[in-house]
């Protein structure tokens, strides 16, 4: 007995004969039906839903009471603080008048810096706001395929873009092209290979080099609390270079607004899981065989620092990733392996 599986000549035939039959790709193919034809319809790629990014900020549901507290807290002390100071000038006067202006001096400078450094916080925290909302605006025209939501995006984009110098010819191939466009998912797509490309291959770098720097500065420092301290710092620094990279400005209330949805972000999407896993599967490979116990350490610590990094890119970037690839954390672990194992090579 043969073991061959028979094969069907080819043949010609109506669709509409009655030997054909239309099936679901759900229902069994094991018994077809004896003398039918069974055609299983493909579907259409125009029809096919659109994959969509999960929201990089979690969006924020209720009244914040939280905010109200520390908004009331604030205003609290900086009257006290106000207060305070009107009673030292007015002491200093009754002292001696040259004291007392000195003092009145002060306050007013004082007051002058207070004042800038609320106007650029408010500024930073308003264009990280716009950075989130066309994230958000252009994962809405990814499913509705609007052109001139489209072009508002490109706009303002644009207008975010404009302070980048590195952006000039991006910006000029983008607005020649962009007539050619009909379709606004098309020019969102548009939009993100021609601005997005260099700052996506920045933003793979400075993430790299950050993960590295990590691993070799705790792998040969001394104590666990100047590992921490490290790893903070090169945190911060971290997603503090990736929104100035794609065009945010962020001060110190923008960077604990960013570090808030970068956290959130990582555990919406399970970050840390996947980091866990990756590095148990890299672990598990022998990696742990060619290197000591303080390099395995520093990897860990820029493996981790690495994935921190591609959640602040999903937080930073004001588009989501439709044209190009979203930046892997395997490919930057094998980068990583490559300079802590030349480094182990190095020191033995």
């Amino acid at each position: 007995m043969s073991d061959k599986p028979h094969h069907r000549k080819p043949a010609a035939f109506k669709l509409d004969a009655p030997r054909v039959v239309l099936m679901d790709a759900e229902e069994d193919a094991a018994h077809p039906a004896r003398g039918k034809i069974r055609i299983t319809p493909q579907a259409d790629p125009a029809q096919l839903p659109v994959v969509i990014d999960e929201p990089a900020v979690p969006v924020r549901k209720g009244f914040g009471w939280g905010g109200v507290f520390w908004t009331a807290l604030g205003g609290l002390v900086v009257l006290g603080l106000g207060l305070g100071i009107s009673n030292l000038v007015e002491d200093l006067f009754n002292r001696s008048a040259s004291l007392g202006y000195i003092g009145l001096v002060f306050a007013v400078l004082a007051v002058l810096a207070l004042v800038v450094i609320i106007a650029r916080e408010a500024l930073s925290l308003a264009r990280l706001e716009t950075i989130e909302k066309l994230h958000a605006r252009a994962n809405a025209v990814l499913l509705s395929d609007n052109r001139k939501d489209s072009d508002a995006i490109v706009r303002d984009l644009l207008k975010v873009a404009h302070d980048n110098p590195k952006l000039a010819r991006a910006r000029a191939a983008l607005e020649e092209h962009g007539r050619d466009i009909i379709d606004g998912a098309d020019m969102i797509r548009l939009a993100e290979r021609e601005l997005m490309t260099p700052l996506d291959q920045e933003a793979r770098r400075l993430v790299s080099s950050a993960a590295q720097r990590v691993s070799i500065v705790t792998a040969v420092s001394p104590g666990a609390v100047i590992d921490m301290l490290f790893v903070f710092a090169a945190a911060l620094r971290l997603v503090r270079q990736l929104a100035l990279l794609y065009g945010g400005r962020p001060g110190t209330l923008g960077m604990i607004r960013l570090m808030r949805h970068v956290v959130a972000h990582l555990a919406l999407t399970g970050g840390m899981a996947a980091s866990d896993s990756l590095i148990q599967q890299m672990l598990g490979h022998g990696i742990t065989a060619k290197l000591s116990a303080k390099l395995g350490e520093g990897l860990l610590n820029g493996l981790l620092t690495a994935r921190l990094g591609l959640a602040a890119i999903d937080v930073t970037r004001p588009l989501p990733f439709a044209a190009l690839p979203r930046p892997m954390l395997s490919d930057l672990a094998k980068d990583l392996l490559k300079r802590v194992g030349g480094s182990d090579e190095t020191k033995g």
